[in-house]
């Protein structure tokens, strides 16, 4: 019997060099490897650095708190310059992560339900959603699967009427501002343009099972604004990552250039020289890290549809995934979906085969600290009955061939004998 985790790092000898040479470089917290990999993933993702060389791109030590700097930059918020009455608008179905960040910066979080047989937003329902107070709006491309964009571009744009813009930001775009939770989508794609350029705002996870890995980390991007100074933009991520300190570490290593302010008591949530090493030598693996994650998918898609398992669409003429998640739904022989019981018994069958599986996501009325902010899982049905039979297979690039062959024929099995 084999032993396959769910999802491990895939770390080389290239990313362990990386790791030691930063630690014999003497410079260890943030520092040129981090402005370095900011520089990287701005061009990757094509937002590009400004006239001076600065990149559209702050590295922090999570997505979590990039999504956070980034509704403090954007002014929502009580605390944050903005109102309590701000209302952000974030899907159901997600991770807690997506939605925490409303509650950190003292606005009214919103959730809104999929739409019926999908993983994705329940479009009409945020057009309906959105009102005076609306701010933001925080899709998720869930599995590295990008939302519609297009989509939710002329929703923002049909309701620009209703727009009570806070902050000179606000001003410039003029509209609820897109703030993409794109942690699974470091190097998806929709419609021909990298995700990351679509979004007024992205923020991306380096989190230790990303595709793309810091150990803990994150990066938030931004298009550019008319009117508004990308540099200022970066300095203020900056400040707001390190204590509201006007120098960084390295910065005061110059000569003569000891002496700093601290403007603002804000945040302590920057990278380190460290983690960045690690995603430098990540970068430089990630074309071929993405190639192995969409062979497999592949090969998983050509095994699970004979036998009526519905996977997540991953590459569509529309758009290309960054392949972080196989997300499986899974039906009895009459059509209908399994039920919890029936899920779970397959999960343990799957354990006890040495196949570690995951479910993606517990929609968040579900949660206690959800249901404390008044919310109820009967308010978001479609949500609840996508969750009730999905199953999230092992999908990453430490799988061998052998690896990949075994988890298919016995989730064939298993889902042949337990799906009534």
């Amino acid at each position: 019997m084999m032993n396959i985790s769910f999802s491990p790092p895939d770390i080389t000898e290239a990313e362990i060099k990386e790791v030691v040479d930063a630690l014999k470089s003497g410079w260890i917290t943030t520092g040129p490897r981090v402005k370095k990999l900011e520089q990287h993933i701005a061009e990757m993702v094509e937002v590009g650095l400004t006239e001076n060389g600065i990149p559209r791109c702050v590295c922090l030590n999570s997505q979590t708190s990039c999504a956070e700097l980034a509704l403090h930059v954007l002014g929502v918020g009580a605390l944050c310059g903005g109102s309590c009455e701000d209302e952000v608008i974030v899907p159901a179905y997600t991770y807690t992560a997506s939605a925490s960040v409303v509650n950190h910066v003292g606005a009214k979080l919103v959730l809104i339900d999929s739409a019926k047989d999908s993983i994705g937003l329940d479009y009409d329902a945020v057009y309906n959603a959105i009102n005076e107070h609306t701010k933001a709006i925080i899709p998720v491309d869930i599995g590295g699967v990008p939302c519609d964009y297009d989509r939710l571009s002329e929703i923002v744009d049909a309701k620009k009427t209703l727009f009570n813009p806070n902050g000179d930001i606000q001003k410039a775009i003029g509209r609820v501002i897109i703030l993409a939770d794109a942690a699974h989508a470091l190097g998806a794609e929709y419609k021909g343009k990298k995700v990351g350029s679509v979004a007024d705002f992205s923020a991306f996870s380096f989190h230790a099972v990303k595709n793309l890995t810091t150990g803990e980390g994150g990066a938030l991007v931004w298009k550019h604004i008319d009117g508004v100074d990308d540099e200022n933009i970066y300095k203020t991520l900056q400040l707001l990552s390190l204590h509201g300190q006007s120098k960084d570490a390295l910065a005061k290593t110059r000569l003569g250039a000891w002496e700093y302010d601290v403007v603002a008591p804000w945040y302590k949530c920057n990278m380190t020289d460290i983690a960045a090493a690690m995603g430098l030598a990540q970068f430089k693996r990630l074309p071929g890290l993405l190639h192995r994650r969409k062979e497999i998918i592949e090969r998983y898609d050509a095994a699970f549809k004979p036998l009526g398992v519905k996977s997540l669409p991953h590459f569509m003429p529309e758009y290309s995934s960054s392949g972080h998640l196989y997300i499986t739904r899974l039906f009895n022989k009459d059509g209908t979906p399994i039920n919890n019981e029936t899920r779970n018994a397959i999960m343990d069958e799957m354990a006890k085969r040495g196949i570690a599986c995951n479910v993606h996501y517990k929609p968040l009325p579900m949660h206690t600290a959800y249901k404390n902010l008044g919310y109820d899982i009967k308010n978001f049905p479609n949500a609840y009955s996508y969750f009730i039979n999905e199953i999230t297979l092992p999908l990453n690039t430490c799988l061998t061939d052998e690896e990949i062959e075994y988890i298919i024929a016995n989730y064939c099995d298993v889902v042949k004998r337990l799906c009534k």
